[in-house]
């Protein structure tokens, strides 16, 4: 976020990808009413990432121009944060049961993410921040203005970060995963998702067990098999999916397994 020369609210900018009505395709909100606000750029390559177009940031933006109705107008980055307030109560904020503050990665602009935060706290709906769970410290300086956050738990046999080689093992992400969620439970109501692909190796999926569990065991878990895109063109068999929800069951009290299901029926 960029601010001017008097730093307040009114002067915040925001490098968005586009802003749109629709209901969440994934996760433990799937099927309810959610305006999203997409932000650009991203810090991690995932294998199977169906908006590759996130991962820098966006020359422009679209704004959807009637809720639902999949007309866009497009405007150049960055977003003067008044106008992203404007294009969300044109799509009828208020009758949403959720804004998700989404990406790319949304705290790569934790400034944005604080300011459009409380620019639409108490507007009817609930802040829900969707985030690869990585950013500790970004996200404690938003996390007073967020209600809801849905973080990832990335495996590294699918996923990368910006910098690693292309090729050869490169470090875990599960302690910066769980000193994120240690942060995310101690002051709003959290989720996490885990993909899964044919390769996702069994040790790593064990060690996310484990430092889910000791944080809290009642955490609620998403257990996504993977939607094919990119180079990933298998799913995990329906054996592995349910031998995976019982395992973890074991030890956690709420898992789910959720595929997405916006790219059942073609939406964004």
């Amino acid at each position: 976020m960029a601010e001017g020369a008097g730093g307040g609210a009114a002067e915040a900018t925001a490098n968005l990808v586009e802003v749109f009505s629709s209901v969440q395709g994934e996760g433990p909100a799937v099927g309810r009413s959610t305006l999203f606000v997409r932000f650009g750029e991203c810090d991690l390559r995932c294998r199977w990432c169906d908006s590759p177009g996130t991962w820098l940031p966006a020359h422009e933006a679209r704004l959807e121009r009637g809720r639902g109705s999949g007309r866009f107008v497009s405007e150049p980055n960055p977003l003067p944060l008044a106008r992203v307030v404007a294009a969300c109560e044109a799509l009828e904020l208020a009758s949403h049961r959720f804004v998700a503050l989404t990406g790319g990665e949304p705290l790569l602009q934790p400034e944005a993410v604080l300011a459009l935060a409380r620019a639409l706290a108490g507007r009817g709906p609930r802040i829900f921040l969707e985030t690869h769970g990585l950013a500790e410290p970004a996200l404690s300086r938003v996390l007073e203005a967020v209600d809801v956050i849905s973080m990832d738990w990335k495996l590294t046999s699918d996923v990368r970060r910006r910098g690693d080689p292309r090729h050869g093992a490169v470090a875990p992400f599960h302690e910066a995963h769980e000193r994120f969620l240690r942060t995310a439970h101690a002051g709003a109501e959290v989720s996490v998702k885990l993909v899964v692909t044919p390769r996702s190796r069994d040790a790593e999926l064990e060690e996310a067990l484990s430092r889910i569990a000791r944080v809290d065991p009642t955490i609620p878990v998403i257990l996504q098999p993977v939607t094919p895109a990119g180079p990933v063109r298998d799913r995990p068999t329906p054996e592995r999916m349910l031998e995976l929800e019982a395992r973890f069951s074991h030890t956690l009290a709420d898992v789910r397994v959720v595929p997405q299901t916006h790219p059942i029926w073609g939406a964004r």
